[in-house]
């Protein structure tokens, strides 16, 4: 096995910059037009994300989801909440998250609580989703072990045979990160990048720049 040298990996960044003027004092704002600007660059799922959660004893895990919506709530996901995040949410319920759109040389990072959405959104957005991945979320026990693949492909089977095929199950549904503190970076020529942090206060946002 061939080992890269990634210590001798790099890449300069873009000289487009993020200052306070162009970042405003709203971050909902700021992220629809990252995010719509990520859109039209054509980048593949621009809407993935690296959730980060933790056990209450402190232990880590991470792993990409797809926001599917943000408003002035927060960030909405969707999972079995017996997975090993939905556990994890469910004893702390705090999470980060972070997008990372790298032909932009752009990422924003979430920090909130967590909290499952409302049991009629999680119903509206589960039918509207493709037949296949509906019966899917039946038939997938999320992060539990599973003999083989024959397994699961027959859990599949059954739930598409059953009369309750594409309904959503009562595990299965969206969850809202409701940001206490976005942070919005822009990648700049010899490391010296722009970092822009909004904090919530009250009714408003406080925001600062970061060494980066």
């Amino acid at each position: 096995m061939v080992t890269p040298e990634l210590s001798a990996m790099r890449r300069e960044y873009g000289v487009v910059g993020l200052d306070e003027s162009d970042a405003g004092h709203d971050p909902f704002g700021l992220f629809d037009r990252w995010l719509a600007e990520a859109i039209a660059a054509g980048i593949t799922e621009p809407n993935a994300m690296a959730l980060a959660t933790a056990t209450a004893d402190g232990v880590p895990s991470v792993r990409i989801v797809l926001l599917k919506s943000l408003d002035a709530e927060g960030a909405v996901f969707h999972t079995n909440y017996e997975s090993r995040k939905g556990l994890e949410l469910g004893e702390n319920p705090r999470a980060a998250a972070v997008l990372l759109w790298h032909d932009l040389s752009r990422q924003v990072r979430i920090e909130g609580p967590v909290a499952p959405i409302s049991a009629e959104d999680s119903d509206a957005y589960f039918t509207s989703r493709p037949p296949g991945g509906r019966i899917s979320a039946q038939a997938s026990p999320q992060s539990h072990v599973v003999a083989d693949r024959a397994e699961l492909e027959r859990r599949w089977e059954e739930a598409a045979a059953s009369p309750d095929a594409g309904t959503r199950p009562v595990n299965w549904g969206g969850l809202r990160l409701a940001p206490e503190s976005f942070e919005f970076w822009q990648g700049r020529p010899n490391r010296l990048h722009d970092r822009i942090r909004f904090r919530a206060s009250g009714s408003g946002w406080d925001r600062d720049r970061l060494a980066p």
